[in-house]
């Protein structure tokens, strides 16, 4: 029986990915740079470690930009693009459903908290969850399962009695990690990213196609894809 859900943010809530992508995709354009979706995948779901797009064409390709204009005018457009933005489709239906439930509701999420807090507060969800971690509460995010494993010790269950809802590969990766099963939904960026192949994950485009009743139920493995 599933005890607890756990979400993560960024790109499964509320796409800011996709938003993010374009942002950098334009400001690199503008400097004839072409930013493909598998270079940029390098970030999507943990740490700018592997690839960070504010210092690659500066450390990189050494072209002569002003690293803080370059950041102000990336963010300036990802928030421009935002604005468009609304909560992702079934989100809301599984938060009221699992509150209703009974379940534990937690976040779990390699940005950080203030950026978190921002976006919560702005959409009003923050009500949900019980248990919130960031990258401000871990050494390593994903595919680090460490976040995932500081919720679910946080709300008190184990791994097996607690579902992930991720849209990364990288996300996908430290829920498996952490041994929990996985609902991934992919946004119109990660959609066209590889998955890992595991028994643990379930794929579809929206949470609203997918039984709450099954999930709640321990059934996911049982749902065909």
């Amino acid at each position: 029986m599933i005890k607890a859900i756990v979400f993560d943010f960024d790109g499964t809530i509320i796409d800011t990915e996709t938003a993010w992508y374009n942002a950098f995709r334009d400001a690199y354009s503008e400097h004839g740079v072409e930013l493909t979706i598998e270079q940029y995948s390098g970030c999507i779901g943990t740490s700018l470690h592997t690839f960070n797009p504010y210092e690659y064409l500066i450390t990189e390709l050494k072209l002569p930009i002003d690293r803080q204009e370059f950041r102000t005018a990336v963010r300036a457009r990802h928030a421009e693009l935002m604005e468009r933005e609304q909560v992702r489709e079934g989100i809301l239906t599984y938060l009221e459903f699992a509150k209703a439930a009974g379940l534990k509701i937690g976040l779990a999420t390699s940005s950080e908290r203030a950026w978190i807090d921002k976006y919560l507060n702005k959409l009003g969800l923050g009500h949900y969850f019980e248990v919130i971690r960031t990258a401000d509460d871990v050494a390593k995010v994903k595919p680090d399962p460490e976040l995932y494993l500081q919720v679910i010790e946080a709300l008190g269950v184990s791994a097996d009695e607690a579902i992930a809802i991720e849209d990364s590969p990288n996300g996908a990766r430290a829920a498996a990690a952490a041994g929990m099963s996985c609902i991934i939904v992919p946004n119109t960026l990660t959609k066209m990213l590889t998955f890992d192949e595991s028994h643990l994950f379930y794929h579809s485009d929206s949470l609203e196609s997918i039984d709450f009743e099954h999930v709640a139920a321990g059934k996911l493995l049982s749902i065909s894809r």
